[in-house]
């Protein structure tokens, strides 16, 4: 096997020399995928607008919108940043850059407040921002966890080694599952199955990690809290998932929110009852609009036409993910690639369901439209990462 300090001496020799001219770099840069991106944050503003200017808690329509376009700012700095910074940087860093997610989750746990949710720990609160943690160590994960991979490519056909890499995963999943945040600990297992599969996983191996996954949800939810008496889920994740399966089981409490999100959706059928003037939401019918279930004004006052505008938006960039994975001239850009796109598709798929019933409601938000400074920077974050592996491939492929 190659050894770490190898693998970094062979990329620093591939590295192209752009000498950093401006124009190299705007050559480079993936202008579909920055195009793309910067057209979703646009939506998610208009219709963040849309579903909070109504609010009666907050003295100006533009609260939500003012707050977000902080974490814009901050997002399309680093946005840029990174894409002029070589990403195989990051491979030297795994180390500390896994450390510092696993204090990060620590500290959450210890001194994290719930934001609005009882019993839960999940944001560090600053002076000038608050951070979720959770969302800003999936991108740590990938980044550290796409190093382990690409320098453990000889050992991938040994099972040994792929029981550490799920170790490696399941330390800070775990953290985050005892925040409590179930559906962002459920992305870390989506992040781990695609970079397992691009990195070159063995079937047979895939075949037992998905055979011990089935019988640990069925320890969790039947086995456990049945024979033992122990319950792994809170009350209230556990009447999500039956609320999922029957909504008007209870319809005016933990039903109430799915059920009036498919009526939202629903009534704006084809085309949509028009921008602004959703009722469903403005008249308060939809919790958490401007969050988890934005999706659901997108359906009311955009109809079946902005709802496919939108996935096709997230399509093209979910696409431009996986060809700059595609174009990587390493295995560690090939990764972080794959994971970053993994994420996008886990979480649109994970959260437009949930909002028309066909998944769960585990409470994560949309990329790049979801009321949240947090999410909104490291999704940038991850574009701007995608950009440097695009920028740094294709000016090797032209060296």
């Amino acid at each position: 096997m190659a050894s770490h300090a190898r693998v970094l001496q062979e990329a620093s020799e591939r590295r192209p020399s752009l000498g950093f001219s401006l124009g190299a770099y705007l050559r480079s840069v993936d202008w579909i995928l920055l195009g793309a991106t910067l057209g979703l944050v646009t939506y998610g503003f208009f219709m963040l607008y849309s579903a909070t200017h109504d609010d009666p808690t907050v003295s100006t329509p533009f609260y939500y919108v003012r707050s977000q376009a902080i974490g814009l700012g901050m997002g399309l700095v680093f946005l840029f940043a990174l894409s002029a910074f070589d990403y195989r940087h990051f491979a030297k860093w795994q180390m500390y850059i896994y450390g510092g997610g696993l204090v990060l989750l620590i500290l959450t746990l210890i001194i994290g407040t719930g934001g609005g949710t009882v019993g839960a720990n999940r944001w560090l609160e600053f002076s000038f921002f608050r951070l979720q943690t959770a969302e800003l160590v999936k991108f740590m994960l990938i980044v550290a966890l796409g190093a382990v991979l690409a320098e453990g490519v000889e050992l991938r056909h040994r099972f040994r080694f792929v029981v550490l890499v799920i170790l490696y995963v399941l330390v800070p999943g775990v953290l985050i599952f005892l925040q409590p945040d179930l559906g962002t600990s459920l992305v870390f297992v989506a992040i781990l199955l695609v970079m397992l599969v691009v990195w070159g996983i063995r079937l047979s191996h895939l075949g037992i990690l998905a055979g011990v996954g089935l019988f640990g949800v069925v320890m969790v939810l039947r086995i456990l809290p049945s024979v033992f008496g122990v319950h792994v889920l809170k009350s209230w994740q556990l009447d999500r998932l039956e609320v999922f399966l029957d909504p008007q089981k209870d319809p005016l409490d933990t039903g109430y929110q799915l059920i009036q999100s498919k009526i939202a959706i629903g009534s704006g059928m084809f085309t949509g009852k028009g921008y602004l003037q959703g009722t469903q939401h403005t008249l308060s019918f939809v919790p958490e609009r401007h969050t988890d279930f934005i999706f659901a004004v997108i359906g009311e006052e955009l109809g079946f036409l902005g709802g496919a505008l939108l996935i096709g938006l997230f399509a093209l960039v979910v696409w431009r993910a996986f060809r700059i994975s595609r174009l990587s001239r390493d295995m560690y850009g090939t990764l972080v690639s794959a994971g970053i796109a993994g994420v996008l598709v886990f979480q649109v798929f994970v959260n437009i369901g949930m909002t028309i019933g066909i998944m769960p409601v585990t409470g994560l938000p949309l990329p790049f439209l979801s009321f949240g400074n947090s999410s909104l920077v490291v999704f940038l974050m991850a574009i701007g990462l995608l950009e440097s592996i695009h920028v740094h491939s294709v000016a090797e492929a032209t060296k």
